[in-house]
């Protein structure tokens, strides 16, 4: 996650908290209280890379939503015209699409027998898969490790599309790392991968703007007051950068 969120500021990036000369250098370029078109913001974060790795960029955008509410939770998918930069892990959980998920390139395949691995800790969460996909008569058989998947937001969900008898589609999606699942955190916020600072404005402008469509048609219908506060992007080592929208 980037070093300062765009409801706090850019400037308020804690020169409070230990940061390195670089990390400082950068963010005395940014505009006091400016804030950027998209493109310019993107360009900063290209151009102001603290890594010697292929960071990625992120979006994070602060909702108007009261997060405690579960009429008001924002949840959904998009799909980013070119990807991540990333290739995901796929676990298929299934009785009935083994094939589909096969010639799709599932990491891992199985039944019961892999719910009950991931019971056991033969398999984790996080690091042997990066996003479940369940055919939906498996779910019943998830929900003995709903506490092991949910926390790190792997639980198949069908609004997430991950509960689908569209196996091969959507695993396709997921491996080319163009597909991707956000909700709201606790605080009401979406932090959202769109990309890596190798990708030209371009495509990184592409990204934004099919996660930002998604978000805004998210919005709950309950909701009457201002629903996006404000948007900051930013690269994985770097400070947020304010953008106008």
């Amino acid at each position: 996650m980037c070093g300062s969120f765009a409801w706090r500021g850019v400037r308020t990036t804690t020169i409070t908290m230990k940061r390195g000369k670089k990390y400082v250098a950068v963010v005395e370029k940014i505009e006091k209280d400016k804030e950027y078109s998209l493109e310019e913001a993107l360009a900063f974060v290209k151009a102001n890379a603290l890594a010697k790795f292929d960071e990625s960029v992120e979006v994070h955008i602060k909702l108007g939503i009261n997060p405690k509410k579960g009429d008001e939770q924002v949840r959904s998918t998009a799909i980013l015209p070119h990807g991540v930069g990333r290739i995901k892990k796929v676990a298929v959980i299934t009785s009935t699409k083994m094939a589909d998920a096969n010639e799709a390139g599932a990491d891992l395949i199985g039944g019961e027998e892999l719910v009950e691995e991931i019971k056991n800790g033969k398999i984790l969460a996080g690091v042997d898969f990066d996003v479940v996909v369940a055919t939906p008569e498996m779910m019943p058989k998830l929900a003995m490790v709903a506490k092991i998947l949910g926390p790190k937001g792997l639980m198949p969900n069908p609004k997430t599309e991950t509960v689908t008898a569209k196996v091969k589609e959507v695993v396709d999606a997921l491996k080319k790392g163009s597909k991707v699942s956000f909700k709201n955190d606790d605080s009401g916020n979406i932090h959202q991968v769109i990309g890596r600072l190798s990708f030209d404005v371009q495509k990184l402008q592409d990204n934004f703007q099919a996660v930002f469509d998604v978000v805004l048609k998210a919005k709950p219908e309950v909701l009457k007051k201002r629903y996006v506060l404000s948007v900051a992007v930013c690269s994985t080592m770097g400070p947020g950068i304010k953008v106008k929208m």
